[in-house]
């Protein structure tokens, strides 16, 4: 028989699901284990990216001549190009195929991360940066959407976002200390793009692609007025610092919330095809999703992306000391994370959110005085608690993320979870570092007081994810 008369039989066999066909995803794979590794090897990648400048910010700065106010602007620019493009990417990966987004993202964030390690300027560089923060919203987005198409049934499902959440922490884990190990921050992303490309390369070659489709155009006015409300946020966050009562602030804080009205508007009456389904807000379990990403980012990835520095300017470290300081946290929330899969069947995600924000709460109380007393011994409880909990976030937010939306829109859900769990990173980072070098006591009274504001912030996510416990059965 020819190939040309097998794919003819296949695909008049009714039994077969039509993957172009509108509302429907592709069949999966009888083995999903390709599509895991590849889309944990691009989110790994992607984190590392991510996480690179928390050892290489004095470095960075140095050589970019970036005065303290606008260092912000160094880690800000991921977490913004993530915010602003995550919803979208998600979206477009449903309607148009997620392998397709993925490899491109793939592609493009190993070309930006070599551009930013050529970067000579602040701006140069953040523009970089923002620019490999949408790439990898094309990554995290459409990734999840594969993985529910390659394993449906729900223990393959959560088996395949238990790995994909640990490798996210691997990610994180691993950035730092590639960073620290090469001879400069310009050669750590000359790795990190190449190891890309390489995905990307692999993953055209093995993904099979898998869409649901829902006709109509991309909603480019919800996209681009998204992404200039966060724009105006973080400019607004991060210019704060020198003054929050100033004009521009003020402007920039009513700018974002008439662009955020506006998005709404676009969203409920003028888009056939909107980014995110507003009435899915009054799903809790998509509420609980949302709010874990909002906590996770603004108080463990907003203490935990400046930290490093604080180190390194308080207790003169070195930026490979902080790494493999670093990697008791990292690393534990790795190995907790990878084994929180286990939970799953009789812990839900929203209890696992409670008892991971509570105990980072607990990690950066225990944190407390350290560096006044110029002690790194002294953070390592901390370093372990918090670390648990961010593992135990981490294992738990992917699988509530595609959980509390149909599987057809599982990457408009993967999207809409990370997009505020980036938009409460942009929030954090520029709040710790206004707390951390606002104080009058110095840069270790200000880290005092940004571990205290951010365990207040966990204390209130954990309130807030329990609380939907009643109305989530």
């Amino acid at each position: 028989m020819t190939r040309f008369s097998e794919r003819t039989i296949k695909r008049a066999s009714p039994s077969t699901p039509d993957p172009e066909a509108p509302g429907s995803l592709a069949p999966p794979a009888r083995d999903g284990r390709p599509t895991l590794a590849l889309t944990s090897a691009a989110t790994a990648v992607a984190l590392m990216t991510y996480t690179a400048p928390m050892v290489t910010l004095p470095d960075t700065a140095a050589a970019l001549h970036t005065p303290l106010s606008a260092q912000a602007w160094l880690l800000n620019g991921t977490p913004l190009g993530l915010a602003a493009l995550l919803l979208v990417a998600g979206s477009l990966a449903d309607d148009y195929g997620r392998r397709r987004i993925f490899v491109a993202g793939t592609l493009a964030l190993g070309l930006t991360t070599a551009l930013g390690g050529l970067a000579t300027s602040t701006w140069a560089f953040t523009l970089a940066r923002v620019a490999q923060g949408a790439a990898s919203a094309a990554i995290l987005a459409s990734s999840l959407g594969l993985l529910v198409a390659a394993f449906p049934s729900p223990r393959g499902r959560l088996h395949a976002t238990g790995v994909w959440g640990a490798f996210v922490s691997g990610g994180i884990a691993l950035g730092p200390l590639v960073a620290g190990a090469m001879p400069s921050w310009r050669v750590a992303y000359a790795v990190l793009g190449a190891a890309a490309l390489i995905v990307a390369g692999l993953s055209f070659r093995t993904l099979t692609e898998s869409r649901s489709p829902r006709g109509g155009r991309p909603d480019i006015a919800g996209a681009v007025t998204f992404g200039l409300a966060l724009v105006a946020l973080v400019a607004a966050l991060t210019l704060g610092r020198d003054g929050w009562l100033r004009p521009q602030v003020g402007l920039l804080f009513a700018t974002t919330v008439v662009l955020l009205a506006l998005f709404t508007l676009i969203e409920r009456r003028h888009s056939p095809t909107p980014m995110i389904d507003l009435s899915l807000l009054r799903s809790p379990r998509f509420l609980a999703s949302s709010l874990g990403g909002l906590v996770t980012g603004l108080a463990v990835i907003g203490l935990f992306s400046f930290l490093p520095a604080l180190l390194q300017q308080t207790l003169g470290m070195s930026a490979m000391d902080t790494a493999w300081l670093f990697l008791l946290w990292s690393g534990l929330s790795f190995t907790v994370a990878l084994q929180a899969k286990r939970l799953a069947g009789r812990v839900p995600p929203r209890w696992q959110l409670t008892v991971g924000f509570l105990l980072h709460a607990g990690g950066a109380l225990a944190m407390l005085g350290a560096l006044d007393a110029g002690s790194w011994p002294r953070l390592l409880p901390g370093l372990v608690l918090s670390g648990a909990g961010s593992g135990l976030l981490n294992a738990a937010l992917p699988l509530l993320a595609v959980e509390s939306v149909p599987p057809a829109r599982a990457a408009m859900g993967s999207g809409a979870q990370q997009t505020f769990r980036y938009i409460g990173s942009c929030a954090g980072v520029a709040l710790t570092i206004a707390l951390a070098t606002s104080s009058g006591g110095g840069l270790a009274h200000g880290a005092d007081v940004a571990m205290v504001v951010s365990a207040a912030v966990a204390v209130l996510g954990a309130a807030g994810v329990a609380a939907q416990r009643e109305r989530t059965r």
